[in-house]
């Protein structure tokens, strides 16, 4: 195992967590690693003031002379970014800069009069018509404004290879003009919603989206390692992407995120480090305040952020078409999930155990995480495997979950 302290992380000092519960979860990262069901895997856990967990194990590549795997090993954000910008977004809703429920075509023209992509007919022609309503930002950060991905959605991988459009991790604003697939506020379709978001920011503050958030929030949180590319320092720390094959194998694989992007993907295009996106979730856990005390957002704007924007729709169940790229995930059968801005909200208790309320997502590459407002706790775990959900990697999720939780507040053993 990875020592526990690094100097990009605070030292664990808490008496809330069982130093039991932690050997346990140090089990679990390594009992994975031993099983090669990941290469490399970072685990932290945290509440509002401290790290109650830090561990890592395993390497950042599959050969035996690749670099072990260590709190600063930079990783692939993937849709952890969303949340990063939708905060983006936020901050200008809160400055009074931008309305969550006034249409968008006043700020991107580019969304106005959207169609409805129904489907196909018998000479394989697109059936289109008029969208029927507006798209609003609350909608886009929501992913309720119509749009899907090619991943999910079959008609959105027909209509891109009909059309040229080049996959979306090419950064090319071609690959953003796609139809919907639902009217506007009419369902719940995971998609390109916050890459619109992050065109929708850059047309508001006259800065590319990466310029504005390392202004306004990864400078302010310390997060030295985030940012839509990589400079030299952090590929020199990168994780390896992996594939897991049909038979259970991992083989290394391109990361095909271009260094030269035309806009910055908003939807997933960020890298960094898990104890820099710890910091980013301490932030909204701690009232919206830096550990430095300056205020990011107010308790207002937190409210309705973690609070349910999509009225009585579902959100959070995911069925792919690319199976290369993702698995069926559904990470609270049998509840009917909501989605705030922008996270998954389970109305009930987790089996796992966070509270109801709760807030989270994650990456392609199986990356997670949850903050849980009512316990004021949270946990980051990440490896770097295709395709998302894979079951290994959900599983050492839901184990790493069970065993924080069940070290809280202990009376045996505390860390110091």
């Amino acid at each position: 195992m990875i020592p526990m302290f690094s100097p990009l992380v605070e030292q664990i000092r808490s008496e809330r967590f069982s130093l039991i519960a932690a050997n346990r979860i140090d089990a679990l990262l390594n009992a994975a690693i031993q099983r090669r069901e990941v290469p490399g895997v970072v685990a932290m856990a945290f509440d509002k003031t401290d790290i109650l967990y830090a561990g890592s194990a395993g390497r950042r590549g599959l050969g035996v002379d690749a670099a072990p795997m260590t709190l600063d090993t930079v990783i692939w954000y993937a849709s952890m970014t969303k949340a990063t910008v939708a905060a983006g977004a936020m901050l200008l809703v809160q400055r009074g800069l931008a309305d969550l429920d006034a249409p968008v075509e006043k700020v991107l023209p580019e969304l106005a009069s959207p169609q409805v992509l129904e489907g196909y007919d018998e000479n394989g022609q697109p059936r289109l018509r008029p969208a029927r309503g507006v798209i609003t930002l609350r909608q886009l950060l929501t992913h309720t404004a119509g749009f899907g991905y090619d991943i999910w959605h079959d008609n959105v991988r027909r209509y891109m290879d009909d059309n040229g459009l080049i996959t979306l991790a090419k950064c090319k604003k071609a690959s953003l003009r796609v139809p919907l697939m639902a009217d506007p506020g009419t369902a719940w379709n995971y998609g390109i919603s916050i890459d619109w978001v992050g065109q929708f920011i850059e047309a508001i503050v006259g800065k590319r989206l990466g310029q504005f958030l390392k202004e306004e929030l990864f400078e302010p949180l310390g997060m030295v390692d985030t940012d839509f590319g990589l400079g030299p320092l952090q590929r020199a720390r990168q994780s390896d992407l992996h594939q897991r094959d049909p038979d259970g194998t991992l083989r290394t694989t391109p990361d095909e995120l271009t260094d030269d992007p035309e806009f910055h993907m908003g939807g997933g295009g960020e890298y960094g480090t898990v104890p820099d996106y710890t910091r980013f979730l301490r932030m909204l856990l701690n009232g919206g305040k830096t550990p430095a005390g300056q205020v990011i957002f107010t308790p207002e704007t937190l409210r309705l952020m973690f609070s349910n924007n999509i009225g009585e729709l579902r959100a959070g169940v995911l069925r792919p078409v690319i199976r290369t790229l993702a698995v069926d995930s559904d990470f609270f059968p049998d509840m009917t999930q909501k989605w705030g801005l922008s996270f998954l909200i389970n109305p009930e208790a987790s089996p796992h155990g966070r509270s109801a309320g709760s807030l989270s997502w994650a990456g392609l590459a199986n990356s997670y995480y949850w903050i849980d407002p009512a316990r004021g706790v949270g946990g980051v775990i990440a490896a770097q495997i295709l395709p998302f959900a894979d079951p290994m990697m959900v599983r050492l999720y839901e184990q790493f979950e069970r065993a924080f939780y069940d070290g809280l507040d202990q009376p045996s053993a505390m860390a110091s």
